[in-house]
Formats: C-alpha cells, sequence, structure tokens
C-alpha cells in the first residue's frame, strides 16, 4: 500500500517539521509520496534527499543573516522578497549547505509542491524538479503574499501554496493508503481574519479569484483542520502537532529557540515510531 508525507508550511516555524522527518530518517522511515506547501516542502526536500539536520544547520547558521531575510532583501529590485532568494535557493543549497541531489533525483516515488495559481485562486500541484538549481518551483510554493514577487510557471502566475491547499491531506489520501501529516500550528489553534487585507486588495486587484481566496482563508483553513482531525479520528491517517511553538515568528531568528522546536519535533517522531512504522506498514 502506498504510503504518504504531508507538511504543512509556516516559513521558520517549518523547522519543527525539519525535527519530525529527521526523526523518521533516523528510524529507517521513508514514504513513497510527499507532498508540501512552503517552508514545508522547502525543507521536506532534505527528506527525500537523506540529510538529516541538514534544514537545522542552515537555520542555526542564517536566520540571523540579513542576506537570508530582511527588509534589504524586499527593497532590492533584483530580490523584491524579505528572504534573499538567490542566497536562500541557490548559494545555500549549491555552495554552503549542499543538497544532494544525486539522492533526490535517485528517489523513486513522488515529491509535490503545493503553488496557489493567481488566476484560479485555486492549489495547483507541481512535481519538484529533481535537479532544478535555482528551485524555481520551491520559490513559488514558498511565496507568501505581499512579501514575495509572483512565480510565473507554464504561463501561470503562481503564490504561496498555503493560500490554496494549506495542508494537503485529501490530496494524500488520493493517491496514498496511508498518510501521516506534520502541522506547524498545535491542535488547538484558530487561524484569524488576514489584517493585511486592504493591502491585498490593492496590489492583486487584477487577480480577483485569488483576492476572494484570501478573504475567506481563515475560514477554510479552520474547517479544513475540523475535517482533518475527523478524519484522523476515524483512522485514516496520523496526525504529529507541537504542543507549542515555543513563540517561534515566521520571520524567527533566535537560534536558539529554532533549535528548542526542532528538538521537539525530532522527540514528537521518536515517540511515536513504532507507531507510525506500524500504521504505514499495516
Amino acid at each position: 500500500m502506498k504510503t504518504g508525507l504531508v507538511l504543512e508550511g509556516g516559513a521558520l516555524r517549518a523547522i519543527f517539521s525539519s525535527g519530525v522527518c529527521d526523526g523518521l530518517l533516523d528510524g529507517g522511515i521513508m514514504t513513497d509520496y510527499v507532498v508540501g506547501v512552503s517552508a514545508g516542502i522547502a525543507y521536506g526536500v532534505s527528506y527525500v534527499s537523506k540529510q538529516p539536520r541538514r534544514n537545522l544547520e542552515v537555520v542555526t547558521r542564517f536566520a540571523p543573516d540579513r542576506r537570508y531575510m530582511g527588509l534589504r532583501n524586499l527593497t532590492d529590485r533584483d530580490n523584491r522578497s524579505y528572504f534573499g532568494l538567490e542566497f536562500g535557493f541557490s548559494t545555500i543549497p549549491n555552495e554552503l549547505v549542499p543538497f544532494d541531489y544525486d539522492t533526490f533525483a535517485a528517489f523513486p516515488g513522488e515529491v509535490e509542491a503545493v503553488v496557489t495559481n493567481l488566476n484560479t485562486g485555486r492549489a495547483d500541484y507541481l512535481p519538484v524538479p529533481r535537479r532544478d538549481r535555482e528551485s524555481v518551483v520551491l520559490q513559488a510554493s514558498c511565496a507568501m503574499p505581499l512579501l514575495f514577487p509572483i512565480f510565473e510557471i507554464d504561463g501561470q502566475p503562481y503564490l504561496d501554496g498555503g493560500i490554496g491547499d494549506a495542508i494537503p491531506w485529501q490530496r494524500a489520501l488520493d493517491k496514498c493508503g496511508r498518510v501521516v501529516v506534520v502541522l506547524t500550528r498545535p491542535r488547538h489553534y484558530r487561524r484569524k481574519p488576514d489584517k493585511a487585507m486592504k493591502l491585498v486588495r490593492r496590489r492583486y486587484k487584477d487577480y480577483p479569484a485569488f483576492v476572494e481566496v484570501m478573504e475567506r482563508r481563515a475560514e477554510v483553513y479552520n474547517r479544513d483542520r475540523e475535517e482533518l482531525f475527523q478524519a484522523e479520528r476515524e483512522g485514516k491517517l496520523l496526525v504529529i502537532a507541537p504542543e507549542s511553538t515555543l513563540g517561534v515568528a515566521r520571520t524567527e531568528r533566535d537560534t536558539e529557540k529554532l533549535r528548542l522546536l526542532w528538538a521537539e519535533g525530532y522527540q514528537a517522531a521518536i515517540d511515536r515510531l513504532e507507531e507510525i512504522r506500524g500504521y504505514l506498514q499495516g
């Protein structure tokens, strides 16, 4: 039976997911299918390339680095993102903390990144190219509204996959018989309406379907989580969620807090390793 792993986004809070993935790797658990959103999949490719603690090294080395993220990057006309795109998606994986493209390419399963199509307002699920040294699909999946430029892929404009499908568990269930979902917010969390909607309406006025989805984002996200937890109660999947995000922000620079959140994810996986292994093998 085909197995799947779903990774929610959350920018640097996704270091929790990295801890979970590293625990799975140390436990010898690799799924057949991996789908993720934003930083969930940007970090998740290191699970597929079998590089435990790679993401931990990246964030603890570079989160305080202004080349990695900062307002100067946003005002750079060649970058136009809060995050340093060339530095984060090319220089780091290709030079500073090398990504293992060979192992990633050898993965026999399927890896997808969620992106949101601005023309339709719906999620598209794009295969992650195995040897794209510029990580264009990953950049598009991570492209938070207002903080990133719009990415065009195959003639379509894309932004953050978390808008169209924040937790792609139903996509995974369509493909797999056994699915593990990793969240980056505690179970009690509920999203509130976006305070920046006035800016969103102005910035993306040429994409009314996208603006409409942004208007309903909190409502849809909260309902989707309720349905996810119901599916968990029905035994359709397993969910791993943090007890607390430890105050880690999406753009967190405190490396000790990031290390602690990674450790929470790692321990969450280790504590449930036999349960996860039995479920996936069952």
